[in-house]
C-alpha cells in the first residue's frame, strides 16, 4: 500500500521541490529587505536622493530594481536545489504536473504583478499597499499551486495572506511584513519541508 500510495503521489503531485529553496529564497528575501530599508533610510535623510517627486521616483526605481534582483536569484537558487532533489531521487523535473503546477502559481502571481504595477502607474501615495497585496496574491497563489504539490503549501498560503491582510492595518510597516512573510516565513517553511521529506 504505502508503494502504491508514493506512485500515486508521484504521478499526481510534484514532489521534487525542495525545502532547501524556501530557506534560501527566505534569506534572499530578508538580505534584499537590509538593503531596501537602507536606501528608503538614505531618502529620508536626503543622502543620494534628489528632494521632491525626483527622488521618490529614483527611490522607486532603485526598489524595483533591487525587487527584481531578489526575485531573480531567488528563483535561481530555487531551480538549483529542486534540480538536485529530482536528480538524487531520479524524478523528472519538468513534466505535466510541473507544468500544471507552475500555471496555477503564474495566474495569481501575474494577476498580482499588473494589479501592483498599475497602482504604481496611475496612483500617486499608493505605496502603503503594495507590501500587502505582493503577500495577498502570493498566498493566493500558494494555495492555488498546492494541489499538484505538497499540500503543506497551502498553509504557507493561508498564513500569506493573514499577514497580508494585517498588514493593510499598520501602514508605514510594510518592509517589516514583507521580510516577514517572504524571508522569515519561508526559512520557517522550508527548514520544515526539509526537515519532513528530505532529512534521510
Amino acid at each position: 500500500m504505502k508503494d502504491i500510495r508514493q506512485m500515486m503521489d508521484r504521478s499526481s503531485r510534484f514532489i521534487s521541490l525542495s525545502g532547501l529553496s524556501g530557506i534560501f529564497a527566505g534569506a534572499t528575501a530578508l538580505i534584499g529587505a537590509y538593503f531596501a530599508s537602507q536606501e528608503i533610510e538614505k531618502f529620508f535623510r536626503g543622502d543620494a536622493y534628489a528632494p521632491g517627486v525626483e527622488g521618490e521616483l529614483a527611490l522607486e526605481l532603485n526598489l524595483i530594481k533591487l525587487g527584481f534582483i531578489v526575485l531573480f536569484v531567488a528563483l535561481a537558487g530555487g531551480l538549483l536545489f529542486t534540480y538536485r532533489k529530482s536528480k538524487r531521487n531520479n524524478l523528472p523535473l519538468w513534466d505535466k504536473t510541473s507544468r500544471s503546477m507552475l500555471l496555477n502559481l503564474t495566474i495569481p502571481l501575474l494577476t498580482g504583478g499588473l494589479f501592483i504595477g498599475a497602482l504604481l502607474i496611475n496612483y500617486q501615495n499608493i505605496y502603503s499597499i503594495i507590501a500587502p497585496s505582493c503577500l495577498i496574491f502570493y498566498g493566493l497563489a500558494l494555495i492555488n499551486a498546492s494541489k499538484y504539490t505538497y499540500s503543506d503549501i497551502r498553509y504557507l498560503g493561508i498564513i500569506e495572506i493573514i499577514l497580508g491582510l494585517i498588514c493593510l492595518f499598520y501602514i508605514g510597516y510594510g518592509l517589516i511584513f514583507w521580510a516577514i512573510g517572504f524571508g522569515v516565513l519561508h526559512i520557517i517553511y522550508g527548514l520544515l519541508m526539509y526537515l519532513k521529506y528530505e532529512r534521510v
